[in-house]
């Protein structure tokens, strides 16, 4: 196990792409960190550089406290798992794993004790004599995690693993990934577009956008305190909720009415308002209609047009709401985050 950092790391593709601006970022040795963000915000591009694969424009890299940046991939001790799988379709899951020790010229009975070691930790050890068409998509998953795992290295990067599985078998590998680094104790940096999964992979969590860094922070710090409007919208689903509002003697208001009584304790101005679905509450000062509706069981969904503003709420499985009905809403003061003009946070008293 090892920690890993980058240092002001920018990477800039021909053309004058910047995928990566002045990354500066500590990973604490065992930490499990994930990258988040949408296409093209340049996380991958920031796993590749830690693995090798690319190389920084400017800044350094470092595993282990130690300067890699100059280093080829097979001298950083890093194991990488991709999104798709990247096996060998002739050789058996055996042959698989073992391929990267054999490879380093280990012993015969060293590579079988660390293949068949990883093989019950991940439950395919009746698997080994297989190829991998003959395995479902979970299963080589669990493969291509095997490969990595029986080479011990000082950090585990996972590129956007699980893209290529279907909804159920998604969230199984994402336990089943959790519970491999509380056994394992392992260093790992995890990619992935999916904030559902970075909220609960990751002890903390790096959002980027557009190859800058955001906000980094535990899930529950970014969900209840993002540093900006974008971490604001991107984590959380269904999304937060946004409403243009100018406060004036700490109410603040629409150009349609009041969206939230004061004092609201900020300097009188414009702002934007945010509201997350499960602070929208039936009953209130805003007029809405009702778009549509998700039943999901344990909840629905609300799809609503507020003044104009598509506006979600989650509420009961008992809440009567039907498409096309008239509702009134109100927001839970709690629930309220405000965002300078520029998209920054404002902290206030509730």
């Amino acid at each position: 196990m090892a920690s890993a950092a980058f240092a002001g790391v920018t990477k800039v593709f021909d053309g004058g792409v910047r995928a990566l601006g002045d990354l500066d970022l500590e990973v604490a040795d065992g930490e499990f960190l994930v990258l988040v963000g949408p296409s093209g915000c340049g996380k991958s591009t920031a796993l590749r550089i830690l693995a090798g694969l690319e190389t920084p424009t400017a800044g350094r890299v470092f595993i282990g406290g130690r300067d890699v940046t100059g280093m080829e991939p097979k001298d950083r001790d890093v194991a990488m798992v991709f999104q798709n799988y990247a096996l060998y379709p002739h050789m058996s899951v055996y042959d698989n794993m073992a391929f990267s020790l054999r490879m380093r010229r280990a012993a015969g009975r060293e590579i079988r004790a660390k293949v068949e070691k990883a093989a019950d930790v991940l439950g395919i050890g009746g698997l080994l004599s297989r190829k991998p068409r003959e395995l479902s998509g979970g299963q080589r998953q669990r493969v291509a995690l095997g490969r990595a795992i029986v080479r011990e290295p000082a950090v585990f990067l996972f590129d956007e693993p699980l893209s290529n599985l279907d909804a159920r078998l998604r969230v199984q590998m994402r336990a089943e990934i959790g519970l491999l680094h509380e056994k394992l104790g392992s260093t790992m940096i995890f990619v992935t577009h999916d904030q559902v999964e970075a909220m609960t992979l990751g002890e903390r969590i790096l959002v980027l956008n557009e190859g800058e860094a955001q906000q980094t922070a535990p899930p529950m710090e970014l969900y209840a305190r993002p540093a900006n409007i974008f971490v604001a919208g991107f984590i959380g689903s269904p999304a937060m909720n946004f409403f243009e509002v100018s406060v004036s003697s700490g109410t603040a208001s629409t150009g349609t009415g009041t969206v939230l009584a004061g004092p609201l304790r900020v300097p009188d101005g414009d702002y934007h308002l945010g509201v997350r679905p499960e602070h929208i509450i039936p009953g209130g000062e805003l007029e809405g209609v009702v778009l549509m509706v998700e039943t999901l069981g344990n909840e629905k969904i609300v799809h609503m047009d507020v003044s104009g503003v598509r506006t979600v709420m989650r509420a009961g499985p008992g809440t009567d709401a039907a498409t096309g009905q008239a509702v009134r809403i109100g927001l839970e003061r709690s629930g309220v985050h405000l965002f300078r003009p520029d998209g920054t946070r404002v902290d206030f008293d509730a």
